[in-house]
């Protein structure tokens, strides 16, 4: 599945270089009509994260979202430093079809596993931004990127399984928003370890082969963000690109 996404600060869609916010590039386009597009050409998932909501809770852009969710037909899942039940609530209350926790899932696994029980697994998404060490294991980090978590991807993992963790989205951040290509020996070796997890796979989409060599991986599902907003291939391309692969 292709899964365009947006950031927004502020309510204007931008993109992150590596996760930074000193390095923010703005795009003059409206999010409704840009998710729309994305819709309309077929999409059947899409990705939203609120950066601002990222920085600090209370500037989550509630407002911003439940009007994007309320004008766009398709299913919209949301991230950004969620970090309490009562924003889970919050964003599923306005209608959001899965919510995306990351930092949390990895410093509270526990927590974090009651909501999946509680909720459901089909209402989150679990995403694990990774970095790769000096042997090639996948180092998981927190806080947008900043901090080291000190989990190797499976110590991650392995306490979600049991509460029933489906939908992972997995970030190499070294890849993310440079446009040179995704780590397809990463999502390799992490969809033949934990062939039960439907794998999200983000950062470094530049060409539509790409995603042919993705699906080929059996991952469930990518997002595009800079590649669509800039321009490199269309929606249309993609998608087509993904059904024919």
């Amino acid at each position: 599945m292709i899964i365009p996404a947006i950031d927004l600060i502020g309510g204007n869609v931008v993109r992150l270089k590596q996760g930074d916010f000193s390095q923010v590039t703005n795009f003059d386009i409206d999010a409704i009509a840009q998710l729309s597009r994305y819709q309309q050409a077929g999409s059947q998932q899409l990705h939203l994260v609120d950066l601002d909501g990222a920085k600090d809770p209370s500037k989550r852009q509630l407002d911003a979202i439940a009007t994007i969710v309320a004008n766009v037909k398709a299913p919209i899942q949301v991230g950004g430093g969620i970090r309490t039940e009562a924003e889970v609530e919050a964003l599923l209350s306005l209608g959001v079809n899965r919510v995306v926790i990351g930092s949390l899932a990895v410093s509270q696994p526990q927590l974090v596993g009651g909501w999946l029980e509680r909720y459901g697994r089909e209402r989150f998404t679990i995403a694990l931004d990774v970095r790769l060490d000096n042997d090639g294991t996948p180092q998981v980090l927190t806080h947008g990127w900043q901090q080291g978590s000190g989990k190797k991807m499976s110590d991650a993992i392995d306490p979600l399984l049991a509460a029933g963790m489906s939908h992972v989205l997995c970030t190499d951040v070294d890849r993310d928003g440079m446009m040179f290509g995704p780590n397809f020996d990463l999502y390799d070796r992490l969809q033949q370890q934990f062939p039960m997890l439907k794998w999200q796979a983000s950062g470094g989409i530049h060409q539509l082969d790409d995603l042919a060599k993705l699906k080929q991986l059996n991952v469930s599902g990518v997002i595009i963000g800079k590649a669509l907003l800039a321009g490199t291939f269309t929606i249309e391309e993609a998608l087509a690109c993904w059904q024919n692969a």
